[in-house]
């Protein structure tokens, strides 16, 4: 009989030990899965606030050329923001701003009482900072590669030195492109995307165009090379190129994060 019992006594712990070894497993895996979004978080910080201090070292680097008397001479009728690449550079440093302000509030708040920053981040990204950025980079080095005076004379060497061209031109592609990759982004509706997009595009054009009326000199040679039709159909070729990036961006988005952004949406 006792051994019987016994033998009943081990039938019985076995599962019981195996339930508790897998319990202590999913308590593992949870933990390490906790530790890896936790990890992911803090890098995501770190990374927005050092993108951050980078845009904001070149927009104060550009302001100290503006004070150069030699060099400040392309900063004459209109300023530095008549130039798509400067302001681009300005509306980087409000992205990632807005994003490390995003990530802290997250920390000290959670995700709830912060819904109003998130989707103001969602949509700087979505509808200006990931299409302007992108179009910079694109527009810029077709233009160059096919006649730099169209776009950045060669004098702007002895001005701008060549890592900084490549800050302005180059990196500000790759780092949208880590955005996207680090983190979803809700996408709002195509009407309303295109609309804000587009309305950023007529407000740049408009200043483009009051600049030459105000002064007679283009932003851009490339600007005095065309006929009143050329800047017509250049400006709206401009747009659908713009608009092109746009969903891109949505489609790179849902690529790596799926119905995520939009299910996020659908919860607010």
């Amino acid at each position: 009989m006792s051994k019987l019992s016994s033998a009943a006594c081990c039938g019985t712990s076995a599962p019981t030990q195996q339930k508790d070894a897998r319990g202590k497993l999913l308590k593992t895996f949870i933990v390490l899965l906790w530790s890896q979004q936790a990890m992911t978080r803090t890098s995501t910080c770190i990374y927005h606030f050092l993108v951050l201090n980078w845009y904001v070292f070149l927009n104060y680097y550009i302001s100290q050329q503006e004070k150069d008397k030699q060099k400040s001479k392309i900063f004459q009728n209109g300023g530095q923001w008549k130039y798509l690449t400067f302001l681009n550079l300005f509306l980087q440093a409000i992205f990632y701003g807005v994003a490390c302000l995003e990530d802290t509030l997250k920390r000290m708040k959670g995700k709830k009482d912060i819904k109003f920053v998130t989707a103001f981040r969602d949509l700087l990204f979505t509808t200006l900072a990931f299409p302007v950025s992108t179009f910079v980079f694109l527009s810029f080095w077709i233009l160059f590669l096919y006649d730099r005076e169209l776009v950045y004379p060669k004098h702007l060497d002895g001005i701008f030195p060549v890592w900084m061209n490549h800050a302005m031109h180059t990196s500000i592609f790759p780092f949208s492109l880590v955005e996207i990759i680090l983190r979803p982004h809700c996408y709002p509706m195509k009407k309303k995307g295109l609309t804000l997009l587009a309305a950023a595009c007529l407000v740049y054009i408009s200043r483009v165009l009051w600049i030459y009326l105000r002064t007679g000199t283009w932003v851009y040679p490339v600007f005095a090379k065309l006929s009143t039709v050329g800047l017509a159909v250049f400006f709206s070729l401009s747009y659908i190129f713009s608009a092109s990036i746009y969903l891109l961006g949505e489609k790179l988005n849902h690529w790596k994060w799926g119905d995520l952004g939009q299910s996020r949406k659908k919860k607010k």
